[in-house]
């Protein structure tokens, strides 16, 4: 199990919100390149990027951020927020320099289009689900569908997609750990065959532990999200990946 932090992207600063709420939100940093640095030198493999203007927009916004922590680092980095069309997968993937680009509402407005992206993309999409009670949310999570979250996946199982992104929004910020039904949600997810990578509530390493719990029980469960733990450090990343790294030796 992958471990990835989490750095979103609000005008230009490295920021956390809770649940989703733009009006929640908490500073972490002026330099987001400089976090991204910092990330790896503490043992990231990858890192996660959210461009939170982008999810708002509809299309890209921070680019010429991104495109700074993509120079600075040797890590892939993956990025979500506003890829609603070919063009912004283009800009990020060829021009940007991201490794993989993660497509939430368009995957669930526009089946067809994403299949069809998946296709011309193979192995460079992520499906990002982002659920509240269980029903997918869209739009930067300013609004929430009739479709559930387990509905959606299935619906690509067999696709060549790098893995689906799988957030509860209730758990996202609030430092409150990851409750047993996201738990349950992850280990179903799982089974359907494309690798799950759990994002929002992970607190302290027994949230960690947990995941990796349900990853020796369905096995699709191939990384974790870290975001407001290690900024607050309540999680140390070097300790976490230690604990993932003895589980898989």
């Amino acid at each position: 199990m992958e471990l990835l932090p989490a750095i979103d992207l609000r005008d230009g600063k490295c920021v956390r919100l809770r649940q989703g709420d733009y009006d929640q939100e908490t500073v972490f940093g002026d330099d987001p390149a400089a976090m991204a640095a910092r990330w790896e030198s503490e043992g990231a493999t990858r890192l996660h990027l959210v461009d939170l203007d982008g999810a708002k927009a509809g299309r890209p916004v921070n680019t010429d951020v991104v495109r700074a922590i993509v120079d600075r680092v040797e890590i892939p980095c993956q990025l979500g927020g506003g890829i609603r069309d070919e063009d912004a997968i283009q800009l990020l993937l060829a021009d940007v320099g991201i490794e993989r680009v993660i497509v939430g509402t368009q995957a669930l407005k526009h089946p067809e289009w994403f299949r069809d992206m998946s296709q011309k993309y193979p192995g460079r999409l992520i499906l990002g689900v982002d659920a509240r009670d269980g029903m997918v949310a869209t739009e930067g999570w300013l609004e929430v569908s009739q479709t559930s979250a387990i509905e959606l996946v299935r619906q690509y199982a067999g696709l060549d997609l790098a893995a689906v992104v799988y957030t509860n929004i209730a758990n996202d910020g609030m430092m409150a750990g990851i409750d047993s039904g996201t738990l349950c949600d992850l280990g179903e997810l799982a089974e359907i065959g494309i690798p799950v990578i759990a994002s929002g509530g992970v607190t302290t390493i027994k949230d960690i532990e947990a995941l990796l719990k349900v990853e020796r029980e369905h096995s699709g469960v191939s990384g974790a999200i870290i975001g407001r733990a290690l900024y607050e450090g309540t999680v140390q990343l070097p300790e976490a990946n230690a604990l993932v790294q003895g589980e898989s030796s």
